[in-house]
This record gives structure tokens, sequence and C-alpha cells, in this order.
């Protein structure tokens, strides 16, 4: 058995919704640890501030805009992906939107479609657009961004729980028909994380008091705690790890 590390040199990984929130928490990290690293997104824009911020850093990212769900631009993502690395070790499907909804048997059809586009079927699409890849160099690590809404029924995010519960359900089949080539897949499955993305409820004083009334260690998550276990499943360290789903949570689903 070779050394065992979080030394990710020599490697290069791909991070949807990477060019903020916890995604570039991720990519940042990546980085640090030795990556070539890539990121993709909606908005150019934002994509080109990631790459800024990195840079003050002394880091370098490649940026790519695209949306997810949409086949023919993930298959432009790649092509620029392998153009520029020529492999891919380590992807994270951390791209996601959520909004609120009313009743699931009420919701309008076009807003369902968004939001499992967007969460369900892109991870659908880039995971296997990766595996293509991972398949050449005979191993890598998928790694999918769940949440514990997956397994908690909430009141206005019910298309989101679905997607999510969809996200660690494929996780699941990915792990045990590509294992046979040496590629891990696994999913990390925050409960709140302090981003942009959940400052709707987490910047409300009264919802973020009740929030944190249902966790154990009494405080949503900042980025940092997500990404030390994304970190972990993209290494080496997890070499025997695949099919799982890791809660970080704070113990609320405890």
């Amino acid at each position: 058995m070779g050394e065992m590390n979080l030394d990710l040199s020599g490697k290069t990984a791909l991070i949807t919704g990477g060019s903020r929130g916890l995604g570039l928490a991720i990519a940042t990290a990546m980085a640090g640890n030795g990556a070539d690293v890539a990121i993709c997104g909606r908005k150019q824009e934002n994509l080109d501030q990631a790459a800024e911020s990195l840079g003050q850093k002394g880091l370098k990212v490649m940026t790519r805009v695209a949306n997810v769900g949409k086949s023919a631009e993930v298959d432009e993502l790649f092509r620029a992906v392998e153009e520029e690395y020529g492999r891919l070790d380590i992807l994270v499907n951390n791209v996601g939107i959520n909004i609120l909804t009313p009743s699931v048997s009420e919701v309008d059809e076009g807003l369902w479609d968004k939001i499992i586009e967007t969460n369900l079927k892109g991870t659908f699409l880039v995971s296997g657009r990766a595996a293509g890849l991972m398949k050449k160099s005979g191993k890598g690590k998928i790694i999918n961004i769940s949440s514990i809404a997956a397994r908690k029924a909430a009141m206005g995010m019910g298309v989101y729980c679905v997607a999510k519960a969809g996200v660690e359900m494929l996780t699941k089949i990915l792990a045990v028909e590509l294992s046979q080539y040496h590629i891990n897949v696994n999913a990390v499955a925050p409960g709140m994380v302090k981003t942009k993305f959940s400052q709707p409820f987490w910047s409300n004083e009264d919802m973020l008091k009740e929030l944190t009334r249902t966790i154990p260690m009494g405080r949503i998550a900042e980025t940092d705690d997500v990404v030390g276990t994304v970190l972990f499943l993209a290494s080496d360290l997890s070499d025997y790890i695949t099919g799982e789903i890791i809660t970080v949570d704070g113990g609320s689903m405890a």
C-alpha cells in the first residue's frame, strides 16, 4: 500500500457550480491541495470573480460556462476539460437550485422540471461524461452534494427533497456500476450551510433560531465544515469507500 494523504497533486478536479458558495470553497481547497481545478457555472461574471479570488491566493482555475441540465452544454464542458487537462480524476457534482414551492401536488410543471433538471438530471449527465474520462485513466472519484432534505421532508422544499433523494439513489447505483472500473461514487449530505443559496433561511433571525434549536451543535454549518469531508472522499484515504452518503449536519438527523 502506498502513502495515503490528502495531497491531490497531479490530479484534475471538476466542480460544478464552483463559482461561489460551497462550490468555490471546495474548488479553493482542492487547488490548495495541489489539484488542477476546473469549475463551471451559468454566469461568466461569477466565474471571473471566482478565478480572481483564487488568483489572489496564488491558485489557478479553468472556468467554463455550462448549464449542467443541458446535454449539449455538458458535452462542450467535457471537451474543454479534456482539451485542457487530458484527464479527469475527481468530479464534485455541487451545482443545485431550490425555489420555494407550494404543495408538490400543486406545483407548476415548469418549476418541477427546472428543479429536477438542475439537481438530478445535471448530476446524471455530468457523472456519465466524467465516468467516460475516468475509465481511460483506470480510476476516479465522483462526489455528489446531496442534502439531509433527501431524507427529511420539508415544507416549501418538496421538489428539492425529491431531487436530492434521487441524487442519493443515483449515487448508490453508479457506485455499484462503476466499481469495476475503480471509480468511487459517494455523496455528502449537509444540513443548512451558510451560503447565498440558503440565505432566505438563515438571514431571518426567527427562522435561524428555530433551525439551530434542532441542531445539537447549536449552529448551522459554514462551508469549511463540509469541505473537509469532500476532500477526504476525493483523496486516496477513501479508496475503499463507495456508495456511501456521509451526513454533515451537526447532529440534527441524530
